[in-house]
């Protein structure tokens, strides 16, 4: 690869870092939401929460757009056989929806009572988790 191609890898990686930032501690911010009982600190979370969702936004986008240059780089006979691409594909499809699903949750908080309990939330945190281990291990190992 050319060093064109490692530039943008290396922002991909980045913006795939900060994106992954927000993406661990947006569901932290709806955890201490879902416990709170006090209205002034519910609508300071909700603001923190509507801030760093608008934040982290733009480096799910910007992730999403070198990731995609990156694969201009290769010929469609090369990336058909790249089957740990596809599934890293299909898992960041994921992340997308988990994303958006973040999103709505920022609004429901911001509209009224919070949709889940605490320990519903906890879980939920730790979905990009699971994505992530699961995308690094693909990526570096490229078992297919």
């Amino acid at each position: 690869m050319d060093n064109g191609y490692l530039w943008i890898k290396a922002f991909h990686i980045v913006f795939m870092v900060s994106w992954y930032a927000g993406l661990f501690y947006l569901p932290r911010l709806f955890v201490h939401h879902a416990m709170s009982e006090d209205a002034a600190t519910r609508a300071r979370l909700a603001i923190m929460e509507r801030k760093l969702y608008r934040f982290v936004t733009p480096w799910a986008i910007l992730t999403i757009v070198l990731g995609l240059w990156m694969l201009t780089w290769y010929p469609l006979e090369v990336l058909a056989g790249m089957g740990w691409l596809h599934a890293k594909l299909v898992l960041v499809g994921l992340l997308v929806g988990y994303h958006l699903w973040c999103g709505h949750l920022v609004r429901a908080f911001a509209d009224g009572p919070n949709p889940h309990s605490h320990v519903w939330f906890r879980w939920f945190n730790e979905f990009p988790l699971l994505i992530l281990v699961a995308v690094v291990l693909l990526v570096v190992l490229k078992p297919f």
